[in-house]
């Protein structure tokens, strides 16, 4: 079953299928050592992984395993990051979310707001029951993302990654729909 990576808005961004003019962007964001501190893989040093990057996003909305659109601001089209969604198992209606921004959009709710976005629409079109996230636990602005997003955290995958030479902890998160439903929308009253 095919996927069709959507094309989603908020007040601030515009998800969007990811393109080949991308690539630039892709590279910059990824071969930045400081941005991918907490990443499992070592930050890109070819440029040829962004076009890879870009292939990969685009098979797996075609093999419907999952989406992975990019994230530009409104105000400027400027490219910020990207989301996904992946794998998504229609079987047991799960999947996993993932994101990763660029330094300068840091510390605006941007990553918040695209996944909050993101997950909205998998829920209502997806008819997902539970959406996972992992973290390093050194990452503890990733780990707020997910708790505002009112992700549960359910454990802690202890020694499971090697980042940056180093034996690193994640913490797994967990998003049942029915949490989602009942969750308040930002600044709405409690």
């Amino acid at each position: 079953m095919s996927l069709q990576t959507p094309t989603l808005r908020t007040a601030r961004l515009r998800l969007r299928p990811v393109d080949d003019a991308d690539a630039d962007d892709l590279f910059t964001l990824h071969s930045n050592a400081h941005a991918l501190r907490y990443w499992d893989a070592p930050p890109w040093s070819e440029r040829v992984r962004a076009d890879r990057f870009i292939t990969t996003s685009r098979q797996m909305a075609v093999k419907g395993t999952g989406v992975r659109p990019v994230v530009e601001r409104v105000s400027d089209g400027a490219f910020i990051g990207w989301c996904s969604l992946n794998p998504w198992s229609s079987e047991h209606r799960s999947t996993s979310l993932g994101y990763c921004f660029n330094e300068a959009a840091w510390g605006h709710g941007f990553a918040t707001e695209a996944a909050r976005e993101l997950l909205r629409w998998a829920f209502d079109t997806l008819d997902l029951n539970r959406v996972q996230a992992e973290t390093d636990t050194r990452n503890l602005a990733s780990a707020r993302v997910l708790e505002k997003l009112g992700f549960v955290r359910e454990g802690t995958l202890r020694e499971d990654c090697l980042v940056n030479g180093e034996v690193s902890d994640s913490w797994v998160y967990g998003l049942i729909r029915r949490e989602w439903r009942s969750s308040p929308e930002p600044g709405a009253a409690r």
